[in-house]
């Protein structure tokens, strides 16, 4: 695909999203996408090469956020378990003036993510590499940020337990699901009762160019974290919330 037909997808799909790029944002989501695959070739970052796919599923993906109309462009914004850095990069492109921190726990993508911030020019990124349940016991870290959010695949009531630890009370995690969310946000209820936060909205989200559906879960923090939260992994994994 040549780079007309990428920019014509990219801003088509973004207005069907109710967003409008103009050429710098088309700029940077270009490097991007030519840096991702570049590092991909040597180390798995994604099983999306097709560029196609790389706009439609990374790229206007990530920006799915902001219709939970929490994300203004001036916040204080974490992003556990990025991977190559969806969906905050993306969002960061976006909004230059968003604060960025970034978890993960594998080095191989700290170092592309690295990589990534100074290939963009990007302000105000911070990459952790870590585990969520470690980075979020740090008081540098923890209760600092407006909104959280988390593409990862860990069901809701892991996520929440996660996520909701970096959250300022009163701000957001915003939770990327699938279509069958239904079934977990059932089954987060203690989770959130013990954590200080409910659901305040879950908004279903269609792809442009696609017929794929998914969820975003809106949750607002309601009180301060008991600081035994977030619990070690094998806890975690034996006895979920």
């Amino acid at each position: 695909m040549n780079n007309r037909e990428y920019i014509d997808i990219l801003i088509s799909g973004a207005n069907d999203l109710g967003i409008e790029l103009n050429m710098f944002h088309v700029e940077q989501f270009l490097k991007y996408n030519d840096l991702l695959l570049k590092w991909n070739e040597k180390m798995n970052l994604t099983a999306i090469t097709e560029e196609k796919e790389i706009i439609i599923k990374h790229f206007l993906d990530s920006l799915t956020a902001l219709k939970c109309k929490v994300i203004k462009g001036t916040e204080r914004i974490i992003d556990v378990g990025a991977g190559a850095g969806f969906p905050s990069v993306p969002l960061k492109i976006l909004f230059p003036s968003l604060k960025l921190t970034i978890v993960d726990s594998l080095k191989k993508r700290t170092l592309f993510l690295n990589e990534l911030v100074s290939h963009l020019n990007l302000n105000d990124v911070e990459i952790i590499h870590g585990r969520a349940e470690d980075v979020g016991k740090d008081s540098d870290f923890r209760e600092k940020y407006d909104i959280s959010l988390s593409r990862a695949v860990a069901q809701l009531n892991v996520l929440i337990e996660y996520c909701i630890p970096f959250t300022k009370v009163d701000g957001y995690l915003i939770a990327y699901k699938g279509s069958n969310a239904d079934e977990e946000i059932n089954a987060s209820q203690n989770a959130l009762n013990v954590l200080m936060c409910q659901i305040e909205n879950v908004i279903d989200v269609i792809l442009p160019y696609t017929d794929i559906h998914h969820k975003l879960v809106l949750i607002r923090k309601l009180g301060a974290t008991d600081g035994k939260y977030p619990r070690k992994p094998k806890l975690i994994e034996k006895s979920p919330l």
